[in-house]
């Protein structure tokens, strides 16, 4: 068993004390022997963009992972965890076998008929055994079902842990997946994502003489560039790796180096009585990256600052300049910053460091408030003429093509609500959907593009528009991720779908579907994002009615279906947790009302491990299983349903009857919505069907009036199900 651990090591409190004694001896047995070893590899470079640190930590954790376990190099326990800093990439094995086992390997070649010719070794013969490395004598013959052949039996010696680290590692390190790399060796062919500087590499004390873009591996490290230099740091025993950096002022455990920073984060706030810091997640995350030795300081502004909007305020502290707000207990902004630093000051630096801070912070905030007070001059219903000289895409038109085309949306979804009968204000509905991105006209938003919608929605506020425009405005791009709530109001929901419906028909109406990796326009998320408020919200339309409402073209519409059909499954599968087999019985039953599709999987899911419903599901499968057979046979199937007058066995006519029945109970449940009962009805039918397969009944029988009739049938009863659901595709739990 391996433990391959991610940023913090192992815990075992899930062991109980015997099998943590017993794995405990069986690494001291293997480490006393020479037989086991601690690996440590460091990647040092030159500052790594913070975004990007994370994943290539993950993953050269996996390639090594990958690398050990190919070349059969982990002992059972081995233990593997990953560092990373701004300037190092860095992984720990515990549990490194010195070489591998010897193997032996049974080789097959040539037919013997061909290799002994009337009982004389051919050339074919000594080919053989030259690549397999025996002699001619050592071969010896193989019987298997397809006939004789010759056969040899090689023995490999394995080779060293450092034989295979030296050799391959290097192709491990720089296939490292980056979003941009550089070249920085005048004529060599590495790129990477910044320069590589040093490398350690150690199994124990010993050196492992690897090379890595052109950096011979030893054992000395770099510390804290400020605080320690660029003095090297010895690392004299692979298991010390994270004492000795941590003594030449280096966390590089990222966990903990977050948890040192929470704890700066803490200590400097006390400072203020009744406050705290803002929790933001993803701020601890970037600034967790960019340092290596977290401290923090408190600084101070104008109060006068604190009449701007706190979106404004935040997004300036958190996004240009890596601040943290302070709030007091009810939640209310204070006219204080929290700036973390990468080194550790006295009294005199951090006073000079939070005048700097300040100083630039307040000359930030100078620029918001003349923004904010400038764009006031001009109303959002005066910019709507303005869109017309933003580019929305340049083979589309202007943002004020694309807020036409999101009205004529948006009213055919004021249509379907008001037939439902839902409460909600189509006048604020569309005029907010007239102004939702006039915001692109402003300074403010030129400035803080991150604030587009936002900062719409704030004006729209300010400028008396009423609470439920400016609501819908603000809130247009959320949910930003799946993991996001969905608009609070259902003018918001509506504004939202219109305009991502609108974008994504739009784009692939000009060939600009996402493929692969590439969605430069991030039309997956703005179809999660639909799915996610279709799901979440009680809006009375499925997405076909919304591709029909942006008007896709008829040659579009499978392309957009299979795309919409993609991202329902990932919602089961990612937010709800439906299994992946009953996601795919839902899928191939085709595209219904997202939240009518979680409520059928949901109940599939329930039911899939009823003792009636596995029999069933097995015997749908059995059923795909002869269809298929017969279509690849050639057979002819009767699809016309004259096989009825051809049965004569009372067990094909009696399923025939109670199939028919079953699917129109089944069928009339699901339309009430009825999904439990439906699958409970469908249940009733395995005695049918276990009658049917249980007896002597041949479906493919050399009768062909026979056989097509039987198997007329058995289509019939796989075809009509499968409008409900691909019950074949359930596996059970």
């Amino acid at each position: 068993m391996f433990r391959w651990v991610i940023q913090k090591p192992i815990e075992f409190d899930s062991l109980n004390k015997i099998e943590l004694e017993a794995r405990v001896k069986q690494l001291e047995n293997l480490k006393e022997s020479n037989d086991m070893s601690d690996f440590l590899l460091e990647i040092g470079l030159e500052e790594i963009p913070a975004r990007m640190i994370a994943g290539a930590e993950a993953e050269l954790g996996k390639r090594v992972h990958d690398l050990l376990t190919r070349e059969r190099l982990l002992v059972e326990g081995a233990k593997l965890t990953t560092y990373s800093t701004p300037r190092r990439l860095a992984v720990l094995v515990e549990g490194v076998l010195a070489s591998q086992a010897d193997i032996e390997e049974k080789l097959t070649g040539p037919s013997w008929m061909v290799a002994f010719a009337d009982g004389t070794p051919t050339l074919v013969a000594e080919a053989f055994a030259k690549k397999a490395g025996v002699t001619v004598a050592q071969l010896e013959k193989v019987t298997t079902a397809k006939g004789e052949y010759a056969g040899a039996t090689v023995k490999r010696t394995g080779r060293t842990a450092e034989e295979i680290l030296v050799a391959e590692l290097p192709k491990e390190v720089m296939a490292i997946y980056w979003a941009k790399n550089m070249y920085w060796r005048a004529g060599k062919p590495e790129r990477f994502v910044r320069p590589v500087r040093w490398v350690v590499a150690l199994l124990d004390a010993a050196i492992v003489p690897l090379e890595i873009a052109g950096i011979k591996a030893g054992n000395t490290s770099r510390g804290h560039r400020i605080l320690r230099g660029e003095a090297p740091v010895k690392i004299g025993e692979a298991s010390a790796y994270r004492e000795i950096l941590r003594n030449a002022h280096v966390v590089a455990d990222v966990a903990e180096r977050r948890h040192k920073l929470r704890q700066a984060l803490d200590k400097a706030t006390r400072v203020v009585p009744g406050a705290r810091w803002r929790e933001d997640e993803g701020l601890v995350e970037t600034v967790t990256h960019l340092s290596e030795w977290p401290t923090a300081i408190l600084g101070d502004f104008e109060a006068e600052y604190l009449g701007l909007p706190e979106e404004v305020l935040v997004t300036v502290m958190r996004d240009h300049q890596k601040y943290f707000a302070i709030e007091s207990v009810d939640g209310k902004l204070g006219p204080h910053f929290l700036a973390v630093l990468n080194t550790e000051t006295d009294e005199e630096s951090a006073a000079i460091i939070r005048h700097g801070n300040a100083r630039v912070l307040r000359a930030r905030f100078k620029d918001a408030q003349f923004f904010w007070d400038t764009d006031q001059k001009k109303l959002l219903v005066d910019r709507v003429e303005s869109l017309k000289q933003v580019t929305f895409q340049k083979e589309l038109g202007s943002y004020y093509w694309k807020t036409e085309r999101n009205l004529a949306v948006a009213k055919a979804l004021t249509t379907a609500v008001e037939k439902a009968g839902m409460p909600f204000d189509k006048a604020a509905l569309l005029k907010a959907v007239e102004l939702a991105k006039t915001d692109l006209t402003t300074e403010l938003v030129k400035e803080f593009t991150e604030l587009q919608g936002v900062i719409g929605g704030l004006y729209a506020r300010a400028q008396g528009l009423g609470e439920t425009v400016a609501t819908a405005i603000y809130e247009q791009y959320t949910p930003a991720s799946i993991e996001d709530a969905i608009p609070s109001t259902v003018e918001g929901q509506l504004l939202g779908i219109a305009d991502r419906i609108q974008t994504i028909v739009a784009m692939f109406s000009i060939g600009m579907a996402p493929t692969g990796s590439k969605d430069p326009f991030a039309l997956r998320r703005a179809a999660n994002s639909i799915v996610k408020i279709l799901a979440e919200s009680a809006l009375p339309f499925t997405i076909a009615d919304l591709l029909d409402w942006a008007a896709a073209s008829q040659n579009q519409r499978k392309d957009l279906e299979v795309f919409f059909s993609e991202r329902v499954e990932y919602y089961l599968k990612d937010v709800r947790g439906i299994a992946y087999d009953v996601v795919n019985a839902v899928k191939a039953s085709g595209l219904r009302g997202v939240r009518d599709a979680i409520a059928w999987a949901e109940a599939l899911n329930e039911a899939r491990n009823s003792q009636d419903f596995i029999s069933v599901s097995a015997a749908f499968k059995r059923m795909k299983n002869i269809v298929r057979q017969a279509q690849t046979q050639g057979v002819k199937i009767d699809a016309t349903q004259s096989f009825t007058e051809v049965l004569v066995e009372g067990e094909g006519v009696r399923l025939w009857g109670i199939t028919q029945l079953v699917f129109a109970q089944s069928k009339s449940l699901i339309e009430q919505k009825k999904f439990k009962e439906s699958l409970q009805i469908i249940s009733t039918l395995r005695p049918w069907i276990d009658s049917f397969f249980d007896k002597p009944i041949v479906v493919m029988h050399e009768d062909p009036a026979l056989r097509a009739a039987r198997l007329g049938l058995v289509n019939e009863v796989l075809t009509s199900f499968s409008t409900i659901a691909d019950f074949s595709e359930i596996v059970p739990g």
